[in-house]
């Protein structure tokens, strides 16, 4: 998936018109009633304070993960208009009452043409992060289970922000990231740890295989064939 489809661009319309201005029902606003204001989200180069925002973020994760009894492990298949049907496997886990986190969330949904794997932080009380995910993008050729099984760097990262717009990071190969290399290796490290916290590779490929996908290598029982002489 072309890192350029995560540009984003954002746009919230908010209609402002005086009370004694307000049109009929039935009337057409009139030039100038209505103001759009555009948020654009730089997610290839963004400035030095989102850097900074995005870094804090990402350390606002605990480091070692401590989670409760609760625990979520789901499968199913989605479809969208004019897109192929995805399948998916989700994992949640809670964290207890005293952690500022609420829960973390890793998914793997593929399609036909690619594999994406996300893992999403939820925060309990959101004073400014709401939400932190972070989302690697491969080709849908090794399959699901190889994808599963091992820790492919992030490629993307977005911030929801409570009352603010939000901020994202994502490679971009036609643009100059050097100077954001190390938020990607904090951001791959945080998935990676969580990936292990939350028994990714013992718990995903059953519910892949229950969907009827998983690896194209042979299996205990099914041994391969051995070679004409």
């Amino acid at each position: 998936m072309s890192p350029l489809k995560w540009l984003v661009l954002l746009i919230l319309c908010a209609a402002s018109v005086p009370a004694q201005q307000q049109p009929k029902q039935g009337d057409m606003p009139k030039q100038g009633d209505l103001k759009v204001r555009v948020n654009y989200m730089n997610v290839c180069s963004p400035s030095d304070a989102e850097k900074k925002e995005i870094v804090s973020a990402l350390e606002g994760i605990p480091a070692a993960p401590r989670f409760g009894p609760e625990f979520e492990i789901a499968r199913g298949r989605s479809t969208a208009p004019d897109a192929p049907i995805a399948s998916w496997v989700r994992v949640r886990r809670e964290f207890p009452p005293d952690v500022p986190l609420i829960n973390a969330q890793y998914s793997v949904s593929l399609d036909a043409q690619d594999i994406i794997e996300t893992v999403v932080f939820r925060w309990r009380e959101p004073k400014d992060v709401m939400q932190v995910s972070i989302e690697d993008s491969v080709s849908n050729v090794a399959g699901p289970a190889t994808v599963v099984s091992t820790d492919t760097p992030a490629s993307r990262i977005r911030i929801e922000r409570f009352g603010k717009p939000s901020l994202g990071l994502s490679r971009c190969p036609q643009a100059d990231q050097a100077a954001y290399e190390s938020i990607f290796a904090a951001a791959s490290r945080v998935a990676s740890r969580y990936r292990a916290a939350l028994g990714v590779r013992e718990s995903v490929p059953p519910e892949l295989a229950r969907l009827g996908l998983g690896s194209s290598q042979p299996t205990k029982s099914q041994k391969p064939k051995a070679k004409s002489q």
